[in-house]
């Protein structure tokens, strides 16, 4: 569950003074996320996202957030957008939290994509990477691989509780990563979490993608090996080439990736899915029993990294020269 803050009916209205949405009809915590208190408010004037940001959130994070949404959706993008205060400020404060109405996107997000979706991932990827190219505002990737080392200091000591020889392996790997990390490939802003309940469907048609509240300025295909690791895998830990095959395709019909990141894209996806499992791993270690989280298993994504370490070149992604199959 993802409401952190409760908030009461009087302060709300309160809040939703400055804005123009009409008056409050009804509203009720959204139980998807693990970042921020969610919840769908319904009023005279239609429906919205009401956001408050938690502690781990660098409130001086937000206004990249936010001005991201705008820049986007100003050049077509579809994703949702943040509403002005009467005082033209993006930001308001609620129940002591930075907080803000969001519009509301129509759509609901896949439970069993297909190919047919990875394809429109793909695509979306490589628009919002175009759109952004000239966004003004700068964020680091906290997350990427000088980030790495310290969030696994963190859990090292009991990551054998997890699974035998787990401590070993990832402290091996980490290792590696950190002294064959690329440099010099293609830079601009990513989503840097684009799973797929952060993509809207209208049945077959992709409606919009939400959550940019880990975008940052990084290596553009880094963005792509998330997909892959987010979008690609099956229930059961193996690779779906067809679908790897699309969204690699979509992407590249929109953005063509360079031969560096071609060469790259393999050890690109090992460290983005260690990425995933060190944040799995230290929730999963750390968060207290009975906490309104819910826990995502990190051995999810140990199997990912022993998968890239067996890929010798992009093609085994799925990845062709033209750019286009599936």
């Amino acid at each position: 569950m993802a409401v952190y803050t409760d908030i009461t009916e009087d302060d709300l209205i309160r809040f939703l003074a400055a804005y123009d949405v009409g008056a409050l009809t009804s509203y009720k915590g959204i139980a998807e996320g693990v970042e921020n208190s969610n919840f769908l408010l319904h009023t005279t004037e239609g429906s919205y996202i009401l956001t408050l940001y938690e502690k781990r959130v660098n409130a001086d994070d937000l206004p990249f957030f936010l001005g991201l949404m705008h820049h986007l959706a100003e050049r077509g993008l579809s994703c949702p957008l943040p509403l002005p205060r009467a005082d033209g400020k993006l930001l308001g404060e609620l129940s002591g939290r930075p907080a803000a109405v969001i519009s509301f996107l129509e759509g609901m997000w896949l439970r069993k994509p297909e190919a047919r979706h990875c394809r429109e991932v793909g695509r979306a990827l490589a628009a919002m990477h175009v759109a952004g190219q000239d966004f003004p505002l700068k964020r680091a990737n906290a997350l990427s691989v000088g980030g790495w080392r310290p969030l696994w200091q963190n859990s090292e000591a009991r990551a054998d509780e997890v699974q035998a020889g787990l401590k070993d392996e990832i402290a091996a790997e980490l290792s590696y990563l950190e002294a064959h990390w690329p440099k010099d490939l293609p830079e601009g802003v990513i989503h840097a979490d684009l799973f797929p309940d952060n993509v809207f469907f209208l049945g077959d048609r992709l409606s919009g993608l939400i959550d940019f509240y880990f975008a940052c300025n990084d290596f553009l295909a880094y963005d792509v090996a998330v997909c892959l690791n987010s979008w690609c895998f099956e229930k059961n830990g193996s690779y779906n080439i067809t679908k790897g095959m699309a969204l690699l395709a979509g992407y590249q019909s929109v953005r063509r990736l360079t031969e560096e990141e071609v060469a790259a894209l393999p050890l690109l996806a090992r460290g983005s899915a260690l990425r995933f499992f060190l944040t799995r791993l230290y929730d999963w270690l750390m968060t207290p029993a009975g906490a309104l989280v819910v826990k995502k298993d990190p051995l999810e994504y140990l199997t990912k990294i022993r998968f890239h370490r067996t890929i010798l070149s992009s093609a085994e992604y799925g990845l062709t020269r033209e750019g286009s199959s599936a």
